[in-house]
């Protein structure tokens, strides 16, 4: 498996506990990154420590959607280290409803954590990396937030709003050193499949040419590349790992 020159660099990775975290976290350290994973499920952190096993590797329990909870962390990894790379993979799925039958605190969640957390860790993140004239920010958003998902509006309206978010920060920061860039996934072979119904994961996978889920790993050499200093140009700009689903 290809390496990448993450060398002598610190990543945070939140939702780094499972999933695409989790397997982007285990390249990461592969590649010679330190890695500090985020979640708020400390018994998945902990499980994931363990099954890493690395001297480079910590974790901290974070609810991105608290910003000083975010702030506070940030802080205290700036103290002793200088913040590379932060990975924004935290996020929900929700339930499966149409819109006018879509719960208020359920939509309120989505968005707190899948657009709000995304806002709160780049906002206390950047002025570090803008200190350090250095950074790589890739956020993972989704082919709903492209196309949209009937009976999934809340999320798909979050990783929207996430690619928008992106492309605005990447401007913003276009002469930083600091390249800004998102991700979109169709569906991936990960726990957040369990969170729809049967009908609905059936429904994303009839619209992929290809006939089949991405693989985690797929997902993850792109978000290697994006993170280290090979991607030297591209920034505000949305890499599509779709399977031929997305046609923009």
């Amino acid at each position: 498996m290809h390496k990448f020159d993450l060398n002598n660099k610190l990543a945070i990775i939140t939702g780094g506990a499972q999933g695409f975290g989790l397997d982007i976290a285990k390249r990461f350290i592969q590649s010679g990154s330190k890695v500090r994973i985020w979640d708020i499920d400390e018994k998945q952190l902990k499980d994931a420590f363990d099954q890493i096993n690395n001297v480079n590797l910590e974790y901290d329990v974070v609810d991105v959607s608290d910003f000083n909870q975010v702030k506070e962390t940030v802080e205290k990894i700036a103290k002793n280290n200088k913040i590379d790379i932060l990975i924004n993979s935290a996020g929900i799925t929700g339930p499966t409803a149409e819109l006018w039958n879509y719960n208020n605190d359920d939509w309120l969640k989505i968005i707190d954590i899948n657009l709000n957390g995304t806002f709160y860790c780049c906002k206390a993140v950047v002025p570090h990396m803008i200190k350090n004239n250095y950074g790589r920010i890739v956020n993972i958003a989704s082919v709903s937030g492209k196309d949209g998902n009937a009976n999934a509006s809340a999320y798909s309206s979050s990783k929207a709003a996430v690619i928008g978010l992106t492309k605005s920060l990447g401007k913003e920061l276009a002469l930083n050193n600091i390249a800004v860039n998102v991700v979109t996934p169709a569906g991936a072979n990960t726990r957040i499949l369990n969170q729809m119904s049967k009908e609905h994961v059936q429904r994303m996978l009839s619209k992929v040419p290809k006939g089949r889920f991405l693989e985690v790993n797929e997902l993850t050499s792109m978000v290697c590349w994006l993170s280290s200093e090979e991607n030297s140009f591209s920034t505000a700009a949305v890499f599509d790992i779709s399977g031929g689903r997305s046609t923009y």
